[in-house]
């Protein structure tokens, strides 16, 4: 059974969909959010944010998210818990699965976020935001006068271990193979860092420590030989990618190889006029708690204007 038609719908929980939630909430849209299998995004599995502007003393991440929601709540966004299992973007008003039921929307805020690939193991999940992190930019002043592992061999793994020499003492890129898929100029740069080593042929096989004292170590799984050795670390870094949460979308909006949503530069448009992208869906590069609240914020107001412009009633 189809639903009432809402002027908004939002897909996703994170900075991005709260803050476009906020925004179209204000200006009286009636915004309704579904809030996917995660509500609050990556976010949820940060500890410590210390880089989002207001929060001074820093703020965990789970409480940062659950504040954005409350401001969009304050002034009257519609929180649907469910997961988007189709869309129907041929069509207008457009139509979104969410478990049984479908909502109906003459506007759509895609804000579904990108998930870091991750190694796939129980201690990394178990260390996630305790040592282990998929974020450099977001988590590496944390491990200042540290030594620290990087986990991966493209141009993500070279920028992040990087960015990890401003604050670590050692940073170990750790890659299954003997050479790296990152493009030239990254090796190079890496290569030529002091604080930069590589440790070949090798795959994490665990992560050693606990939530209360952080990483200790990890332990190393020759991939040629099937040898196991333990290597003393601080913290752990996975870069081998992310994978945008768009594949809801295949046919029937532009994206890149990846699956990054297509913008129009400048704005939060797609191919389909009344479908906006915003946050990490459609960012491929910075992928920040801060940009994706922007996006959000540009999102909310391309919609409103849309909807003026176009279905004013």
């Amino acid at each position: 059974m189809a639903t009432d038609i809402h002027r908004v719908l939002i897909l996703g929980s994170g900075p991005a969909g709260l803050t476009a939630a906020l925004y179209t909430a204000r200006a009286n849209l009636a915004p309704a959010l579904v809030e996917g299998n995660e509500p609050g995004g990556q976010l949820t599995i940060t500890t410590e944010v210390e880089n989002y502007p207001g929060f001074d003393k820093g703020v965990q991440g789970p409480e940062m998210m659950e504040i954005f929601r409350r401001q969009a709540e304050r002034f009257g966004t519609k929180f649907i818990f469910g997961h988007a299992s189709a869309v129907r973007l041929g069509m207008w008003p457009f139509e979104i699965d969410v478990e049984k039921h479908t909502l109906r929307a003459q506007s759509l805020i895609i804000a579904t976020g990108a998930t870091a690939k991750l190694l796939g193991i129980e201690s990394e999940k178990r260390m996630m935001g305790y040592g282990v992190s998929a974020c450099a930019t977001c988590d590496g002043a944390f491990f200042k006068d540290k030594d620290v592992v990087v986990v991966g061999g493209g141009d993500t793994a070279m920028e992040e271990a990087t960015f990890l020499t401003r604050f670590a003492t050692r940073v170990d890129v750790v890659h299954r193979r003997d050479e790296l898929r990152a493009s030239k100029i990254m090796q190079e740069r890496a290569r030529k860092n002091p604080k930069i080593a590589f440790i070949w042929n090798s795959a994490i096989e665990e992560v050693h420590g606990t939530q209360k004292d952080g990483v200790t170590s990890v332990s190393l799984k020759d991939t040629k030989t099937g040898a196991i050795s333990k290597h003393k670390t601080d913290g752990v870094f996975i870069a081998i990618g992310h994978q945008p949460n768009s594949q809801l979308f295949k046919g029937q909006l532009e994206m890149d190889d990846v699956g990054y949503l297509k913008t129009k530069p400048g704005s939060t448009y797609t191919n389909i006029p009344g479908v906006f992208a915003a946050g990490d869906i459609a960012d491929s590069v910075y992928r920040q708690a801060v940009t994706a609240a922007g996006t959000g914020c540009m999102a909310a107001i391309d919609a409103e204007r849309w909807l003026e412009a176009n279905h004013p009633d």
